[in-house]
């Protein structure tokens, strides 16, 4: 599994005119092929009186799956500089359709290339982009007595604090970086004296914007 990849933030699309056309942006977080074309089926069928829905999708670890469709205009000026957007913007597990609404004037190959590209770009800019990170799970058992003083120590320490539950023992949910188990367990065992148990869960990726 990779430790950190960038994906889009959510679902959603944007809209920008050019030589009075319409180009709107359409973007997804997918993680199979078969999400990737369920999505592009989505918009052709929401814009089915569109000129053309140009799409294109990257998905997996290692950006195996890769799909372009020009969708009638001439070959390699939609589908493939899409694809080139997500992929100079560093995305993983994302899908793009560009709906295009012809306005009359016709634009030239590098006119349309770069109309898709900028849909594409722009869209995910406007949508946002979130960085992954895979992140160990952690809880920290302690006594009512020590509360405030491990939670405002997490606070300020690179470790996350999630939640707090409150039982018969505070139990504090924290997340980290892969790997610092070790050095985690000296911090906290430091800081409540050897009061606190400490007990290790599994790995979720957790997300930040970026």
């Amino acid at each position: 599994m990779l430790t950190t990849y960038f994906t889009v933030k959510t679902e959603g699309s944007h809209e920008i005119i050019i030589q009075k056309s319409r180009f709107i942006g359409h973007v997804m977080r997918v993680e199979t092929e078969e999400e990737a074309i369920a999505f592009i089926q989505k918009i052709k069928k929401e814009h089915k009186d569109a000129t053309h829905n140009c799409s294109a999708y990257m998905i997996g670890e290692h950006d195996l799956i890769q799909k372009a469709s020009d969708d009638g205009e001439p070959s390699g000026t939609a589908g493939v500089p899409i694809l080139e957007v997500l992929k100079k913007k560093g995305l993983k597990d994302t899908a793009v359709v560009v709906t295009r609404y012809f306005g009359g004037i016709k634009l030239g190959a590098g006119g349309l290339i770069r109309a898709y590209s900028g849909s594409a770009s722009q869209s995910i800019d406007e949508i946002g982009v979130v960085k992954r990170q895979l992140m160990q799970l952690a809880e920290i058992h302690i006594d009512y007595t020590l509360l405030g003083k491990v939670e405002n120590e997490l606070r300020q320490s690179p470790y996350t604090l999630r939640t707090i539950d409150y039982a018969d023992r505070v139990v504090l949910h924290v997340a980290m970086e892969s790997g610092k188990e070790e050095e985690f367990q000296a911090y906290v065992t430091d800081m409540t004296n050897a009061q606190a148990e400490i007990t290790f869960g599994g790995q979720e990726y957790i997300e930040e914007d970026v």
